[in-house]
């Protein structure tokens, strides 16, 4: 039995009363997940903005780096 499996069986014999405190527990877990990456993009942006490479600005067409990196479009 995985270990998703173990959780839906022990939250089908828990008592109603608590799949409430349940669900709250489950959101707040998932409301750190969400944080995390929301920290994590956060400082993608900022090591972007604090790179002082002059040609951090410079771009290239899709199509240049599909040839780049050998790939056909």
């Amino acid at each position: 039995m995985t270990e998703r499996e173990q959780i839906k069986k022990i939250i089908d014999e828990l008592p109603e009363y608590k799949i409430g405190n349940i669900l709250l527990f489950l959101q707040g877990v998932k409301f750190d997940d969400d944080m995390e990456d929301d920290l994590f993009c956060e400082k993608l942006v900022d090591n972007y903005l604090n790179d002082p490479d002059p040609e951090k600005h410079e771009t290239i067409t899709l199509e240049e780096l599909a040839k780049r990196e050998g790939i056909e479009l």
